[in-house]
């Protein structure tokens, strides 16, 4: 009769502490705890549980704009810190190079590298960085959250790994440990991944205020409020000419170019971008939260941006022998009625009300008046410096006339 003997225990791990932190990010999944917040209290916990972990490291795709992947990295003493990876980076020599390529490669859900003693097996170049600043031992796990889709090269899921400087590395006791906890904390992150990425992709369609109402629960037709705002409404000229003009390929970079000279400072100066309609953009700088003269300084800071940053567009367009792109921008205060409308099937979260028509026939005028910035009398007056009247001016479909105002021209500068 043989006897299994009782594998060895490392005497330094705290059984009851580690159900404690398995507990604990349970509790946290069902929680608001933050992505950072999550790491860091795992991490931490697991130390004090007797997991000699120095430092730690968490990687997630998300959709995002901007960024294709998230990485959180841990180091004992310091915390975490956060790092957004910009799009290509999964087809980086760096990442191709790295122990969670050659994890995904080749199915492996994971793998552990002692990184000193006889036993060393040092295959990666992170790996080398990792010895040479006094690591000891490596263990990194893939945790898939299901299949690729035809975008994407990997499928969505998390990447962990682990590592401590301690002599002789992790033991089987850290290692079952860490292989227990790992699910549990990709649990408790991928409802935090799941949220993050709802609030990316609302904040990006609709904008960050529209999306964390929707996300609130403004989500019926008819979920609306009365706001008072600086309202900014630019539009493209020459729209349809250049459209037959080019080929749509490059049609479709004309309009980016143009937003990105345009919706880009109204969000660099607080503003919110409700709408980009066809070639226009429709946005305002909420009165409440701003207070009525900084939105309206604010507005004409991203007025002024962009102008600027069409001036710089056409530059590098004449250099390419291409048409040069302009636009009208209108600037108004008033109040909107801002919400949900459509059928309840297909809703739009944007403002509607006389005040978002008016400042649509306020750049229409610009055309006529050929001025490229055109405000109302109750924008002007928001302003420090005086801006010049142009007198009462017919809009389309309003009954009264208004008074119009045009920027001041820009004071020409001293020889010195």
């Amino acid at each position: 009769m043989t006897v299994m003997s009782e594998p060895l225990r490392n005497p330094s791990l705290d059984g009851a502490l580690i159900d404690v932190v398995a507990d604990w990010l349970m509790e946290q999944a069902l929680a608001n705890t933050g992505m950072e917040e999550l790491v860091d209290g795992c991490c931490r916990r697991l130390r004090a549980a007797g997991v000699p972990i120095t430092r730690a490291l968490v990687s997630y795709r998300t959709l995002h704009p901007l960024f294709e992947a998230i990485w959180l990295t841990w180091s004992h003493g310091q915390g975490v810190g956060t790092f957004e990876m910009p799009h290509g980076a999964t087809g980086h020599k760096m990442f191709r190079d790295s122990p969670f390529f050659h994890m995904v490669e080749n199915d492996i859900p994971f793998i552990r590298r002692k990184l000193a003693g006889e036993d060393a097996l040092i295959d990666f170049p992170v790996l080398e960085e990792f010895r040479d600043a006094g690591t000891t031992d490596y263990l990194a796990a893939h945790i898939p959250f299901g299949m690729a889709s035809p975008k994407q090269e990997f499928g969505d899921g998390m990447f962990l790994s682990w590592a401590t400087d301690r002599e002789g590395g992790f033991s089987e006791a850290d290692i079952r440990t860490l292989r227990r906890i790992k699910n549990r904390l990709a649990v408790a992150c991928k409802v935090r991944i799941k949220g993050e990425i709802s609030r990316n992709l609302l904040s990006a369609y609709v904008g960050a205020d529209a999306g964390a109402k929707v996300l609130g629960g403004n989500i019926k037709r008819g979920d609306t409020e009365t706001m008072h705002a600086v309202i900014w409404y630019s539009d493209m000229r020459n729209s349809t000419r250049l459209a037959e003009k080019l080929e749509p390929d490059a049609y479709l970079n004309v309009l980016n170019d143009m937003f990105e000279a345009t919706a880009r400072p109204v969000i660099a100066n607080g503003g919110e971008v409700l709408l980009l309609i066809g070639d226009a953009v429709l946005a305002i700088f909420p009165c409440l939260t701003m207070g009525a003269q900084a939105a309206a300084e604010a507005a004409n800071k991203a007025t002024i941006e962009a102008m600027s940053a069409l001036e710089v567009l056409n530059v590098a367009r004449r250099e390419r022998d291409e048409d040069a792109i302009s636009c009208g921008i209108a600037l108004h205060v008033g109040d909107l009625t801002y919400g949900n409308i459509g059928v309840p099937q297909r809703l739009q979260f944007t403002a509607i009300g006389p005040a978002a028509n008016q400042v649509a026939r306020i750049e229409a005028l610009t055309k006529v008046l050929q001025r490229p910035v055109l405000a109302s009398a109750a924008f002007a007056g928001l302003l420090e410096e005086p801006w010049l009247s142009l007198g009462s001016q017919a809009l389309k479909g309003v009954s009264a006339p208004i008074e119009v105002f045009a920027p001041p021209k820009p004071k020409s500068r001293q020889l010195s």
